[in-house]
């Protein structure tokens, strides 16, 4: 703990606390407009899960809406994975959070045998490597690049860190005839970063592909899934309860995304779904379906308001994430990269944020 917060007297404790009590209602939107400097401009980019369209959708269809993501130049930008702090956490309390690691993280053991790094030890060594390496950014000024051998490196120790995402950006950074074995990246991690055989998603297609094109050096994972141990411990029931509750949602505006889903041709298709779902009547309405909906469940249980806990539990704590992501970089502009049933929530609680400035996306989707 920081020292002077460790000096911090119990008496002056009592004090702020009395004071407070004796004030209006606290609202940290109140205290906006006495921020040092610029404000931090983030904006939330609701997206559909493109691992599951269908062979008829091409990573190509998204060059329209990146052009526009580009047009923002976001300083940071985040995706919904789980970092590789939360993966090595979530491996050795595996009975606490049943099944979470083998679901969404990718085991590290491959990476670590490359570069003989485990997670601790990559995180550390990326974070060395990172305070002297070279600004590469658009609008940084002109001196030393990053040798393709650096690159390279760098991308093995970001595998090792268990973060595919910031690996493939600084392979994507790389000359395609530099993109080779060797500097830690061996056959099975070469596999990795050709991405052989793998599903579009959003966090790939997107926000690496973002990233590399605007000279940033790294993606910001900041999913979370610790929440899931409340599921677990509402028992088995809770699946056939929620499974009750979806079968009886059917409103115009799910109608709507299933048939743009299924017949994507071009990119400007892609753009106007992505219009679509990040209009806030949009998000409105599928929340109000299926947490609304929750929220009135009848059962002895509770089991819906259970179902909220959890989904309220997650998003807030991803939420920290991207609050944390960009605590070093007041006034940057901040893409955040997350499914569309999250942006209504984040958009709430990014904005109560004292420094954070919400940009309307789909004024940068125009």
């Amino acid at each position: 703990m920081t020292t002077w917060l460790k000096t911090l007297g119990v008496g002056a404790l009592f004090v702020c606390g009395n004071a407070l009590a004796q004030t209006a209602d606290f609202d940290p939107r109140d205290w906006k407009k006495d921020i040092a400097g610029k404000p931090t401009q983030v904006m939330v980019l609701g997206s559909p899960h493109l691992s599951s369209f269908g062979d008829h959708f091409k990573p190509a269809m998204l060059s329209d809406l990146i052009d526009k993501l580009a047009a923002f130049k976001p300083d940071v930008i985040t995706i919904e994975a789980l970092s590789g702090e939360q993966c090595d956490m979530l491996k050795r309390y595996a009975a606490t959070y049943p099944d979470v690691f083998s679901d969404y993280c990718w085991d590290p053991e491959a990476a670590e045998k490359a570069t003989g790094l485990t997670v601790p030890a990559a995180l550390a060594e990326i974070r060395t490597v990172l305070k002297t390496w070279p600004a590469t950014h658009a609008g940084a000024q002109q001196g030393a690049t990053p040798t393709p051998a650096q690159r390279r490196h760098l991308a093995a120790l970001f595998l090792a860190a268990n973060d595919r995402f910031s690996a493939l950006v600084q392979w994507q950074r790389l000359d395609p005839a530099e993109r080779k074995l060797g500097d830690g990246i061996d056959e099975v991690l070469l596999k990795v970063l050709t991405r052989d055989q793998t599903k579009p998603n959003e966090n790939y297609e997107i926000g690496t592909v973002l990233a590399a094109r605007l000279g940033l050096e790294r993606v910001y994972a900041t999913d979370d899934h610790t929440a899931d141990s409340i599921q677990d411990l509402s028992g088995p029931k809770l699946g056939d309860a929620l499974q009750a509750l979806w079968s009886k949602i059917d409103i115009p505006e799910g109608r709507v995304t299933k048939q743009r889903e299924g017949s994507l041709a071009s990119s400007k298709d892609v753009l106007d779904l992505y219009r679509f779902y990040n209009q806030p009547k949009v998000g409105r309405a599928f929340i109000g379906a299926d947490f609304g909906g929750a929220l009135k469940q009848q059962s002895p249980e509770l089991y819906g308001r259970q179902y909220v806990a959890w989904w309220e539990t997650r998003n807030l704590r991803m939420v920290a994430n991207i609050r944390s992501a960009f605590g070093n970089q007041p006034g940057a502009r901040v893409l955040v990269i997350v499914g569309a049933s999250h942006k209504p929530y984040f958009d709430a609680y990014l904005n109560m944020m004292h420094e954070v400035k919400l940009v309307d996306s789909n004024t940068v989707l125009k």
